[in-house]
C-alpha cells in the first residue's frame, strides 16, 4: 500500500492511494499512531478506507506533509561508497574510504524538529555559503526491538520513502574539524516524503541490499545524478540492527539510507573541485525522485538572518 499524509485545515490526516487518487482515513488517524498500535493496524485501516469507497481525492489538491510530519528519531547513515568516495575527497584528494566504514553501518542522529513536507520550500540555513542537498531513501520501523538481529529488524520495517538530508556544507565543514559533529550543519531541514510505501509493494523488485529502482536528482531540470538504490552497502535490517544494539528503537523512527551516488553537490565538488556546480541559492528547485517511491520538489528560499551575537560566537581575543 502507499499512503500520503496531508493537512486538513490544519489537522494532520492520512490517506491511502488508490490509483491516481486517495482516500482518507477517519479523523485523527496518524501513521505515527498507527505504527504505535502494532501488528497489521496500518494494512487493516488502509483495507478499511477502501472498502468504504469514499470520495477519490487528488493529491495535486492536497498540501502534502511528510509522512510523519515529527518523527520520534531519526538517524542517517552513508552506505553508498561512491558517495563516501566523493565526499572525502573535499577534505583530502588523496583519501581513501576509511576501513571503519567496510566495517559497520555508520551513523548520526538529526533533528526530527526540523523535518518538512515534500513540496515545502527550505530556507537558506543562517550564514551559509555552500548549501547542498541529499538524495536519500529512508526505512521507517513499526515496532520496538533492543539487540535485535538483522532478519528481526528486516521484519520490523513498516515502510520506505524520500529523504532529502538538507547540508549546510560551509557549517559542517568547520564543525567536523574538532571532531564532532555534525550538527548546525545538518540541522536545518529535512524533506520527507511524498508517499509512504509498505515493503509488499517494493517486493518484486528486490535485489542485493535493497530494490533494483533508479534513484535522480536535479537542480532547475539540470540531471545532477543518478544511482540505483540496490548499490547501497548495508541492508536496512543490518542499519536497524546495528542502531538497536544496546538501545532501543521504536514505531516511527528514521532510518535514511545517507546520500546515493552523485546525489548531492559534494560528490561533484570533491571529484571535480567547486567549479563542477554552484552551490545551492535562493530560487533554486531541487527534485528527487525515485521509481516507486515519487518525486519531492522543493524551492530555495531566503529567510531573515539572526543577529550574529557576541554570546555565541568567542572573539580571537577571547582565546587562551
Amino acid at each position: 500500500m502507499r499512503f500520503m499524509t496531508f493537512s486538513d485545515d490544519g489537522d494532520e490526516r492520512l490517506a491511502v492511494a488508490d490509483g491516481d487518487t486517495v482516500h482518507a482515513l477517519a479523523e485523527g488517524t496518524t501513521l505515527l499512531g498507527l505504527l504505535r498500535q502494532g501488528g497489521d493496524a496500518l494494512r487493516r485501516a488502509g483495507e478499511d478506507a477502501l472498502a468504504q469507497l469514499g470520495e477519490g481525492l487528488s493529491p495535486d489538491t492536497l498540501e502534502v506533509l511528510a509522512p510523519i510530519p515529527t518523527p520520534p528519531t531519526v538517524r542517517d547513515f552513508m552506505t553508498f561508497e561512491q558517495h563516501v568516495e566523493g565526499a572525502i575527497r573535499l577534505a583530502d584528494p588523496e583519501a581513501t574510504v576509511p576501513e571503519q566504514w567496510y566495517t559497520a553501518p555508520i551513523f548520526y542522529f538529526t533533528n526530527p524538529y526540523a523535518t518538512v513536507g515534500p513540496y515545502d520550500d527550505v530556507p537558506l540555513p543562517p550564514e551559509e555559503t555552500l548549501f547542498d542537498f541529499e538524495l536519500e531513501v529512508a526505512a521507517v520501523v513499526g515496532g520496538s526491538g533492543r539487540d535485535l538481529g538483522v532478519a528481526e529488524a528486516e521484519d520490523l520495517i513498516a515502510g520506505y520513502m524520500i529523504l532529502n538530508d538538507w547540508s549546510a556544507r560551509s557549517i559542517q565543514f568547520k564543525e567536523m574539524t574538532v571532531r564532532l559533529g555534525p550538527s548546525k550543519g545538518k540541522d536545518s531541514a529535512t524533506s520527507m516524503g511524498p508517499w509512504f510505501v509498505t515493503p509488499d509493494e517494493l517486493e518484486p523488485f528486490r535485489h542485493g541490499t535493497a530494490f533494483d529502482l533508479s534513484m535522480r536528482a536535479y537542480v532547475n531540470g539540470e540531471l545532477i545524478g543518478t544511482d540505483t538504490w540496490s548499490n547501497m552497502a548495508f541492508s536496512y535490517g543490518q542499519m536497524i540492527a546495528y542502531a538497536s544494539r544496546g538501545t532501543e528503537v521504536r514505531p516511527g523512527d528514521v532510518f535514511g539510507s545517507g546520500t546515493a551516488g552523485d546525489g548531492c553537490l559534494a560528490e561533484a565538488w570533491g571529484n571535480k573541485g567547486y567549479d563542477a556546480h554552484s552551490p545551492l541559492a535562493p530560487g533554486d528547485v531541487v527534485t528527487l525522485e525515485v521509481d516507486g517511491l515519487g518525486t519531492q520538489r522543493s524551492t530555495i528560499v531566503v529567510r531573515s538572518q539572526p543577529a550574529r551575537g557576541t554570546e555565541i560566537y568567542r572573539t580571537e581575543a577571547a582565546r587562551r
